[in-house]
């Protein structure tokens, strides 16, 4: 299932639900969706990495709706935010990871049955080791510890509320790491990621000027409307108008050194994201590091559990505030054609699962 052309937007710029082409259903969290109740079945469909290898490895089966137990709470999922460190686990790059696994690192659905929160409140749940250590996102039932569950209140569609977790975490982390302030001037590297204009867009509404790199010239408009003031294309060295004073890298080990030369003496580049791979090869740190610069990172799960945060970044969207790019919306049955996607590099932004 794809979101059709014929969509109606609103005035925030989203897909209607209910309208031609868009995914019928809202979400208002405390209350009971759908029909006053949460239905479990006795099954669910599950998309299960089997092995690794290429995208042919996800398959689509009927599993077991999962038993609740104590401390952890079962989800309704009702939207899953594809992300490229499953493409990776998918690919045996996360040696931890036994397979068969459901992979999905983030989902948003409502509560089927738990003892720590009323059925039918609307959640949001990212990391913690999901899709990892046990059973993620996709699949139409998951199974998350407790204190992995962030309970939202809100008007979003399920397809732009599942592309707001992960992403719009990571980027708000990462921009508080960098220490970003109105006036000071950012390069994001990665920039048509899905959290490239995230950060673009919370970091640009407060005052930030931004440059961002694309490999491809084509999605420029999206960088633009992303609030972004200088689009630069990675083809070569790159033409900076300015000597940024923060880089947020998610390349990463591709580009991580050539950030610490870029940015201005004194200044810091945060790396936040793998899209080249996680490791820097002969990495010296005293040969590579100019005097004065500072080198760090952001883990998205140090934002497990900032349900105020995300709630913040929710009224956000809701309000106009930020306006989030989901390239493109499939259906479970159609997961394999999903990571090919992504796995092609065809996306500017979120692509989003809708079980």
């Amino acid at each position: 299932m794809l979101l059709e052309s014929g969509a109606k937007i609103s005035s925030a710029g989203y897909p209607i639900p209910g309208s031609a082409g868009a995914t019928a259903g809202k979400c208002v969290a405390g209350g009971i969706f759908p029909c006053h109740g949460v239905a479990v079945s006795s099954t669910m469909r599950a998309a299960v990495c089997v092995g690794a290898g290429g995208p042919e490895v996800l398959e689509v089966r009927d599993l077991p709706v999962p038993a609740v137990q104590d401390g952890w709470t079962l989800v309704r999922v009702k939207g899953a935010g594809l992300n490229r460190s499953e493409l990776r686990t998918r690919q045996g790059h996360s040696p931890d990871v036994r397979f068969p696994r459901v992979l999905g690192i983030e989902c948003v659905g409502v509560v089927a049955e738990s003892a720590a929160l009323p059925e039918g409140t609307t959640v949001a749940a990212v990391m913690g080791e999901m899709g990892r250590e046990f059973d993620g996102g996709y699949a139409e039932y998951a199974l998350l510890p407790d204190d992995l569950l962030m309970p939202i209140t809100t008007t979003l569609a399920w397809e732009v509320l599942a592309a707001l977790p992960e992403t719009y975490l990571t980027a708000q982390g990462a921009l508080d790491t960098l220490d970003t302030a109105p006036g000071t001037r950012l390069l994001i590297r990665g920039g048509t990621s899905s959290v490239g204009l995230a950060a673009a867009s919370i970091a640009a509404g407060h005052g930030v000027e931004v440059a961002s790199t694309t490999r491809r010239p084509d999605k420029a408009g999206a960088l633009t409307a992303a609030g972004v003031a200088h689009v630069l294309v990675d083809d070569g060295p790159l033409d900076l108008p300015w000597v940024p004073d923060h880089v947020l890298d998610l390349v990463g080990a591709r580009t991580a050194v050539d950030s610490l030369n870029l940015v201005r003496r004194g200044g810091t580049v945060c790396v936040a994201g793998s899209l080249s791979g996680w490791s820097i090869a002969d990495f010296q740190p005293v040969a590579m590091i100019p005097s004065g610069t500072k080198l760090t990172a952001f883990h998205s799960k140090d934002m497990k559990g900032r349900a105020d945060v995300l709630q913040r970044i929710v009224g956000e969207v809701e309000t106009g505030v930020h306006q989030p790019h989901v390239d493109r919306v499939f259906g479970l049955a159609d997961i394999v054609a999903a990571h090919r996607y992504m796995e092609d590099d065809q996306a500017s932004g979120k692509l989003v699962v809708l079980p």
